[in-house]
């Protein structure tokens, strides 16, 4: 337990301020709902896409190598210096590729011509990338603090920009990926300067074949995740619109909908499923530093284990509570303004939450079961599980989205998650053995599906959102509570 305790406060700091910052940050989410129209709302999502996906390709798994060797404390420096002067050189290399490819790139995400969004896009990209060990490193030397800082410094910058961008100089779209650019910048030469002591190292021309060879089969695992969590927005906004007005009607304004609104009110949507994903984006901030300094430890395989009994109880809270919760959640209002959480014309994609944030609870146990993969050595095979969950989205989306829209793809995503947990499950056994008790998993995920099925039949009976809502909610809270208290899921067997 003592062990588990280390992790449970370095998570508590990066969730102090990842909560904080994603927080400030989605309130950007009504903000730009408010503002934009829904097709706007979507172009800038599908950028983001472009920026997810490039941003594999830009790092080739050097973060994650990081973490791998530079464990070695004495061999650090090098490591870093190596890395970061890698990483220089190819930046370079691969935005002037992607400059030239922009008259291809621009009609997939819908812009005009290139400037300025397809530059400030390129800035965005470089700034992120050449910041990506200097972060690792505060990570793996634990300096939670000096992470957190800095990253709340990057939202701080970028929100206060898009108010001053948007309200005061009536900028539009651009407005966003220039807020973006400049926050990217200052937070690299901070972060830069809080590191730079580790550029003292020396250049290892033969450490680096390493590296390649370990961070390589990252891209194409990385590119899987991005297709995984965007390629969906593709397919939805190629929909036809008898389609969509076949599955949706008319908007508010009596006019068809079309690819891009839908894209635009899924994305809004997506961004409520936000809070599984800030917890798994918090656990793993932790959890991929500690276990690669476990790795040698005896009792590695216990305390493994024992994380990810502890990960399902906290994920299962998150998406009773959401899962419920959320048709009322949308409806509070913003402070001095008649603006709610997101604006009513996005409303139409509330059904896709739900499933979302059990994809994203399959995704912490990918994370959780990557850890024998990575002490294994083993990285090879992540570009195989990808390819399968790859396979799942595209195929799920080209044949069910033209059916049922938006829940076709928020389904897809979660049996991509699930299928790649299973089989990354099944590799890093063989690469670390860990005791972990899958049947617990799954008992907290039906314990949580069972009292969200349990509601329309409850709303029926007492005609009530919010009461119906608080006595499932504490029902299945109570019953995993007992359990716990009974240590259910600590039992071995």
């Amino acid at each position: 337990m003592k062990q588990l305790k280390e992790l449970f406060s370095d998570t508590l700091i990066y969730g102090v301020s990842s909560v904080v910052t994603r927080f400030i940050s989605y309130l950007l989410v009504p903000f730009y709902t408010g503002v934009f129209d829904t097709d706007e709302y979507g172009i800038v999502n599908l950028i983001y896409v472009l920026i997810a996906f490039l941003n594999v390709v830009f790092t080739y798994g050097m973060e994650s190598t990081y973490f791998r060797y530079a464990k070695d404390r004495d061999k650090a420096k090098n490591i870093f210096k190596t890395l970061q002067l890698c990483l220089f050189g190819t930046t370079v290399v691969l935005i002037a590729i992607v400059w030239f490819l922009n008259p291809v790139i621009n009609p997939i995400i819908g812009l005009v011509e290139p400037f300025p969004l397809f530059t400030l896009m390129l800035g965005i990209l470089a700034f992120d990338t050449l910041s990506a060990v200097p972060f690792a490193e505060l990570r793996l030397s634990r300096q939670p603090v000096k992470f957190a800082v800095i990253k709340m410094l990057n939202v701080f910058i970028n929100i206060g920009l898009n108010l001053y961008l948007i309200l005061q100089l009536h900028l539009s779209i651009e407005a966003v990926l220039i807020s973006n650019v400049i926050a990217s910048i200052i937070t690299a030469f901070i972060v830069w300067a809080v590191t730079f002591d580790m550029m003292k190292g020396k250049w290892d021309g033969d450490f680096l074949g390493k590296a390649i060879r370990f961070g390589l089969p990252f891209v194409p695992a990385g590119i899987g995740y991005v297709i995984n969590e965007m390629v969906d927005r593709v397919f939805l906004k190629r929909m036809d619109p008898e389609t969509l007005t076949n599955l949706y009607g008319l908007a508010p304004d009596n006019s068809a909908y079309n690819g891009e609104d839908i894209v635009g009110i899924y994305s809004a949507n997506y961004k409520l499923a936000v809070v599984m994903l800030l917890f798994v984006t918090v656990f793993r901030f932790a959890w991929q530093p500690f276990f690669m300094r476990k790795s040698d430890d005896a009792e590695a395989p216990r305390i493994f284990s024992e994380t990810f009994r502890y990960f399902n109880l906290g994920a299962a809270f998150i998406f009773i509570f959401f899962s419920l919760f959320i048709p009322s959640i949308v409806q509070i209002r913003i402070p001095f303004t008649e603006a709610t959480l997101i604006g009513r014309d996005y409303w139409l994609g509330l059904n896709v939450v739900s499933p979302l944030l059990m994809a994203y609870w399959f995704q912490g146990w990918y994370i959780n079961f990557s850890a024998g993969i990575f002490i294994g050595e083993k990285t090879k095979v992540l570009a195989f599980i990808t390819l399968i969950g790859s396979a799942i989205t595209i195929t799920g989306n080209f044949a069910f989205v033209p059916m049922f829209g938006m829940l076709a793809s928020a389904y897809t995503t979660l049996a991509s998650y699930a299928v790649m947990a299973m089989v990354i499950y099944f590799y890093s056994k063989k690469a670390f053995e860990v005791p972990y008790k899958l049947w617990q998993g799954f008992f907290v995920i039906a314990i949580a599906e069972f009292s969200l099925a349990l509601k329309p039949t409850l709303l029926n009976l007492i005609g009530s959102e919010i009461a119906g809502s608080l006595i499932l909610f504490v029902f299945a809270v109570g019953v995993l509570a007992l359990m716990t208290v009974k240590n259910f899921f600590l039992k071995e067997a």
